[in-house]
């Protein structure tokens, strides 16, 4: 039992203190992560801001947008003209799905519109999969101008590798994350849409359209969608498999809470360094793999003892 103490509790934060230079690479490798899963978690986080309703959607948009650019860099679009062109196909996905999917559905309940995203998440599915094809596809990214190499530093006797890759991925991820997030709370079309988050009547009542709110909203996930799936992709390989990865964002979003941007920043770096963190140091005491668990476990607990999240909002209904 000693032993098995010793093990949990004592020996990873001896090996911390002995290995600055392997802890500090674990927390870059779970800072690039975090900020990629605080990027995932913003387009579920705007969607459900303006509609009330978990975007299940949002992962196999990551997929179709990065898809669209494989396949239009393949054709031999030049990659400018490429993310062009990709920025409008989530342009008009975000008109087609407010005109034929949430139109219709406007003032009915919750789990109808989230059904309605699942019955959207398939059919992108096999949209995809009937113009890309289901292989994996490699993210070409000499095109696209991303670097390739890796920084090399010497920590107290130690080696620290960072991929350049890596710093691109956290240095747009931060950047779309700060730009969304000020745009959402400083500007007039962030202000109508915290109003159409809070009553889809009482908005309509003051002349705020719910339509144009909903294409901006979809369209900026959109945006962040193929963001996500460019860094993503380029990291490992572009594949549906993404949208699995994305759901990555449902415990960003139990830690941070369901309607804020700051939320979805803090819940992603508290996953990103925890699952990081738990698969190098604690992971061999399980034979390995806790890094694909470890976040849905930290997002239990959240539920037990605050399940509004560190950033929602407190829900007391009168009886």
């Amino acid at each position: 039992m000693g032993g098995l103490l010793y093990n949990v509790f004592i020996d990873p934060f001896m090996q911390m203190g002995s290995a600055p230079d392997l802890l500090l690479q674990v927390l870059w490798e779970g800072f690039v992560s975090g900020t990629l899963y605080a990027l995932i978690a913003l387009g579920f986080v705007l969607i459900f801001k303006a509609s009330g309703v978990f975007n299940f959607a949002q992962g196999i948009m990551v997929v179709f947008g990065a898809l669209s650019l494989v396949g239009l860099i393949a054709l031999g679009v030049p990659a400018i003209l490429a993310i062009v062109m990709c920025i409008g196909i989530m342009a008009a996905l975000a008109y087609s799905v407010e005109k034929l999917v949430l139109r219709p559905l406007v003032n009915q309940e919750p789990i109808i519109l989230f059904m309605a995203t699942i019955g959207l998440n398939f059919f992108l599915i096999g949209l995809g999969e009937l113009v890309f094809g289901g292989e994996p596809k490699v993210m070409p990214t000499e095109q696209l101008g991303l670097p390739t190499g890796s920084w090399d530093f010497d920590v107290l006797g130690g080696l620290v590798i960072i991929q350049q890759l890596d710093v691109a991925a956290a240095a747009v991820a931060c950047t779309l994350v700060a730009g969304l997030a000020i745009f959402f709370n400083k500007t007039r079309i962030g202000r109508a849409l915290r109003a159409v988050a809070d009553d889809h009547q009482a908005a309509l009542s003051v002349g705020i359209s719910l339509n144009q709110i909903w294409r901006i909203v979809w369209f900026s996930a959109g945006i962040v969608a193929l963001a996500t799936g460019i860094m993503w992709g380029a990291r490992s390989d572009v594949s549906f498999a993404l949208s699995i990865v994305a759901l990555k964002a449902l415990p960003v979003l139990i830690l941070g809470g369901f309607t804020s941007i700051p939320g979805a920043i803090v819940g992603g770096l508290i996953i990103g360094f925890g699952e990081k963190i738990a698969e190098f140091y604690w992971g061999p005491l399980v034979g390995g793999s806790i890094e694909s668990w470890f976040p849905y476990f930290l997002a239990l607990i959240f539920l037990l003892f605050r399940p509004q999240g560190l950033f929602g909002e407190k829900i007391i209904d009168r009886v």
